[in-house]
């Protein structure tokens, strides 16, 4: 470990990739430097990317450790260690939205930088063909305690909060995020997930973001979109696109025949179902899209890649915090959730710049285990993450022989 020496602790140099001039300019912005005392709006951020490194699960735990290291913690731009009731406090009062607001900002600034930034992460998923931007919508549940939390009630022994999340399937980064209570259907947000979208862009999603008044107003403006066909959908068959071969079973443009859907879609829709594996087993799909030129073939792999936003949201609920809260008030899970997304960021940031191939969870606990130690951050992740031949441990042991006695 001699060649991986550095003379800044592991946390300091992850929470340095943040612009030092961004989180007081925020702070500023959103009211919040206006309710800070001893314990300022830097703290409270690092705080919290602390807790989400470490996967601190209370208060208790991130005030103790952080004034353990009070000394190592002062260099990070002088950040000072809370109180239990300080981060508590901080949590519920100060407005959220600057966390929200500090994790684009960053984003945009590494993107800025590092055009590059994120297109090495090579999803296997895509369709190579494919040379447009594919956004894959969908939205996972967090779930919470019903007894403690009353903003986010949507069963009767239910709450939880639902994170709506348009992700670039190429950068395999986000481009719109909605945290909201899982009360209300995925739906009601389809829009404002794809207000960025362009002419020419792809955008797939489940059936539950089916509006077909939206899917007209995306067909308009040049977006094409790929989605499953609801089961209760009635319509008249008008021609065959292409004849069916393969595991394609059928190929044909339709036109609805119900008075909302037709009022809110007059145009043709392309219908394709198909055979599709899904865990080693055929299963029979339907499809719709406004696309008339594709292969049916492609547009099956098409939505298959949507299971991109699947493994997403796979890697930020195994790794990151956003399973047991630091506080239940809708403010701290808000402060708590965006920066597990700008501790994401980071990481996948850590990941592009050492060049990092295995997979991110091997990443982020290297970087766990040695967060207090001095070790530079891209020399120890690429001296771990190039290696080629791992030791392995023998399948039996060698056999051993008493002095004096050999084989």
């Amino acid at each position: 470990m001699e060649n991986t020496r550095s003379q800044f602790s592991m946390l300091k140099q992850i929470c340095e990739l943040i612009p030092g001039h961004l989180v007081p300019k925020l702070a500023r912005e959103y009211g919040v430097e206006k309710k800070c005392r001893t314990f300022d709006s830097w703290s409270h951020v690092v705080s919290l990317i602390y807790s989400q490194l470490a996967h601190s699960l209370s208060l208790n735990d991130v005030s103790d450790t952080l004034r353990n290291h009070s000394g190592v913690l002062t260099t990070i731009r002088k950040a000072v260690c809370p109180a239990r009731n300080t981060l508590s406090y901080a949590n519920m009062h100060r407005n959220s939205e600057m966390a929200e607001a500090l994790f684009w900002n960053v984003l945009d600034s590494l993107q800025a930088q590092f055009p590059k930034f994120g297109y090495s992460h090579g999803y296997c998923g895509i369709p190579k063909k494919f040379k447009k931007t594919i956004n894959a919508i969908d939205s996972t549940t967090i779930k919470l305690f019903t007894n403690c939390i009353d903003w986010a009630k949507h069963r009767r022994r239910k709450a939880g909060i639902k994170c709506h999340v348009s992700l670039n399937l190429q950068t395999f980064l986000p481009n719109i995020i909605i945290i909201r209570e899982a009360k209300n259907h995925d739906s009601t947000y389809a829009r404002e997930l794809c207000a960025n979208l362009h002419d020419g862009e792809i955008v797939v999603w489940d059936k539950a973001y089916n509006d077909f008044k939206h899917l007209n107003d995306l067909n308009g403006r040049g977006v094409f979109w790929v989605n499953r066909a609801k089961d209760n959908m009635t319509y008249d068959i008008v021609r065959e696109v292409n004849p069916a071969s393969g595991k394609i079973i059928r190929d044909v443009a339709i036109r609805f025949n119900g008075h909302q859907s037709a009022s809110k879609y007059s145009g043709e829709i392309r219908l394709i179902e198909a055979w599709v594996e899904v865990k080693e087993k055929e299963v029979k799909m339907t499809f719709i899209t406004n696309n008339f030129e594709w292969a049916a073939s492609s547009i099956s792999k098409l939505y298959k890649a949507r299971w991109g936003i699947e493994v997403f949201f796979k890697q930020i609920k195994q790794n990151l915090q956003i399973a047991d809260f630091l506080g239940y008030n809708e403010n701290a899970v808000r402060w708590q959730i965006w920066i597990a997304m700008l501790v994401y960021v980071l990481l996948r940031f850590i990941q592009y710049s050492s060049n990092w191939k295995k997979p991110f969870s091997r990443l982020f606990t290297l970087l766990r285990g040695v967060l207090w130690s001095c070790i530079d951050l891209f020399a120890l992740v690429k001296r771990y993450g190039t290696a080629d031949v791992p030791l392995k441990m023998p399948a039996t042991p060698d056999q051993a022989y008493l002095p004096g006695f050999f084989p």
